[in-house]
């Protein structure tokens, strides 16, 4: 079954249920997915849906971080639940120490020795693990790596 299925599937439970929450983040997905389907007039596979999800998430988790600051726990407890019903359409998530091994092996690969490596390194890195990993953790980690 397709991503696109999945969430078509998960859209019509979610209304049975009466899960709101669960209903609202799905019709977001599916709507960005369309919206690009119609704008590029291409068909969209799992792996460009899972880069709508996974730049979903990103904005979630930085609208959970104004929330936090802004003290809005009326937010923050449903910014948390959206993360949480995101991150199940995507692939595992690595590990930071998983993360951290592969960072090693890309630096010693591209054969980097500093910070002005870090275009070449972040290059190698994201699609061997797109929408597996955050970008600010890989950019943290490449950091400390190279100092």
């Amino acid at each position: 079954m397709s991503l696109k299925q999945k969430l078509q599937e998960d859209l019509k439970t979610s209304m049975k249920n009466k899960d709101t929450l669960r209903k609202s983040v799905i019709t977001l997905i599916r709507s960005s997915i369309k919206q690009i389907e119609v704008d590029k007039r291409i068909e969209l596979n799992d792996e460009d849906i899972i880069d709508i999800i996974s730049k979903q998430l990103k904005q979630r988790n930085d609208s959970l971080e104004q929330f936090l600051e802004a003290g809005r726990e009326d937010l923050v407890e449903e910014t948390r639940s959206e993360i949480q019903v995101l991150k199940e359409y995507l692939p595992q998530q690595l590990s930071e120490q998983e993360l951290n091994e592969i960072v090693k092996q890309t630096i010693s690969e591209v054969g980097a020795t500093s910070m002005k490596d870090m275009g070449k390194i972040m290059s190698v890195i994201r699609p061997k693990t797109k929408g597996r990993a955050d970008g600010k953790l890989i950019n943290k980690l490449v950091k400390e790596n190279l100092q």
